[in-house]
């Protein structure tokens, strides 16, 4: 008997090789029948919001190994489930906070984030992409969960209130409009400012004093040749929290291999400066491994 997730994959998959606009099209499509009531897939007992992210996620994941665009990426889930645990030990007893993706993409790690939280959670989200937006934002609708969603560039100026909670998976690359960059303290006298360097300012510009930013970022964030001035800039404008290297074997190529940075707004009741986490992610295979990284990491938040 097939789940729940297989059945969605199913749903979608069939309805996309029935159809001549692009996969990806077809899925926010079979995905817009669905919500109409008009096509439902076949689902068994009381569905999950996580078994109906997974079974639209597997059809996403199909459409963009038939895509020629190299942005479209997907966070993996391994690393979304990580960062949603340690949001939600971030947040812990708040009945309700709001989250803020300055690179949304599919909406995957947003959503991962938001499945895994108890309490009521108000997105915004940014992208540029109006395909991965409609895509996102279908994704949402079939979950339930209150998102709004910027189509534009995330580095301009952005309709968008202070969030207590900021997550990205960091664009690496350069940023091209060299004129917009001269609005963020982290444009280089010269050359083009690194994008992800942009992106980390552009988010904690808008995280609330006392807030929190995840961000998934290269592993030679720190020593790449644009760092003397990010340096600088983390220790006036942010709190390192924890640096956590993520294990080398989910990534195809070891070269790109990543970590999790945290960092803290400074807020004025803030009297000390806590030690900094660093700390390896073991294989995530090995359960009880995990089991001691994630009680580490609760004692660590609980700080």
């Amino acid at each position: 008997m097939k789940t729940n997730i297989e059945n969605i994959f199913s749903f979608i998959d069939t309805y996309t090789e029935s159809t001549e606009v692009l996969y990806l099209e077809a899925i926010v499509e079979a995905c817009e029948l669905w919500l109409s009531g008009s096509q439902i897939p076949e689902l068994s007992g009381d569905i999950t919001k996580e078994e109906i992210r997974r079974g639209i996620q597997l059809a996403v994941l199909k459409g963009m190994q038939q895509s020629a665009q190299p942005h479209h990426q997907m966070t993996p889930d391994s690393i979304g489930m990580l960062i949603g645990h340690i949001v939600e030990k971030l947040v812990e007893g708040k009945k309700t906070f709001t989250i803020f993706d300055p690179a949304v993409g599919t909406g995957n790690l947003l959503y991962t984030v938001m499945n895994a939280i108890e309490g009521e959670v108000i997105a915004s989200a940014v992208e540029i992409d109006e395909l991965l937006v409609r895509l996102s934002a279908v994704t949402g609708e079939l979950l339930q969960q209150p998102v709004s969603f910027l189509i534009q560039d995330a580095l301009r100026p952005l309709l968008i209130d202070p969030v207590d909670i900021t997550i990205c998976d960091l664009p690496v690359g350069f940023y091209p409009d060299d004129d917009n960059g001269l609005n963020f303290k982290l444009m280089p006298a010269t050359g083009h400012a690194y994008a992800h360097h942009l992106f980390i300012e552009q988010a904690m510009n808008h995280t609330k004093p006392g807030g929190h930013a995840l961000f998934i970022i290269p592993e030679n964030l720190f020593d790449s040749e644009q760092s003397k001035i990010l340096h600088p800039f983390l220790k006036e404008q942010a709190i390192i929290r924890a640096v956590i290297q993520l294990p080398e074997s989910l990534f195809k190529n070891t070269s790109h291999a990543k970590s999790i940075l945290i960092l803290r707004k400074p807020f004025p009741e803030m009297r000390v400066t806590p030690e900094v986490l660093l700390a390896k992610v073991p294989n995530m295979k090995d359960k009880r491994a995990m089991a001691l990284f994630l009680q580490k990491i609760d004692m660590w938040a609980a700080e």
